[in-house]
């Protein structure tokens, strides 16, 4: 979706790219029909062509709570999922926490 090639450092990455046959949104609010407390994830990935679409939030997390993160992530998105099934007429919305942990050695 990104047809040019750019150093990293000067990367900046647009809230919207689209083509024939993706979606991606960045850090965007997504409108719906009805109201939703939490309609921002990290990212929103649509496939047109398969009429998938993944809802994806990256959070970083202490090595003692992965587990009620990656829930907590679930479910504050699973509604937002829903709405967009039936808003876009997706075949399926998935929500797609990805948790971060790094587990450091003190001396």
């Amino acid at each position: 979706m990104i047809d040019e090639e750019s150093p990293y450092y000067k990367y900046t990455p647009a809230s919207v790219l689209e083509n024939e046959n993706f979606k991606l949104y960045w850090n965007r609010s997504i409108l719906t029909d009805k109201t939703i407390a939490f309609n921002r994830p990290d990212i929103t990935f649509m496939n047109k062509k398969t009429k998938n679409s993944s809802l994806i939030d990256i959070a970083v997390a202490n090595t003692h709570n992965l587990a009620t993160t990656i829930t907590d992530k679930q479910n504050t998105y699973q509604e937002l999922a829903n709405e967009i099934r039936a808003m876009w007429k997706q075949k399926a919305a998935q929500v797609i926490p990805i948790v971060i942990s790094s587990k450091t050695k003190l001396n």
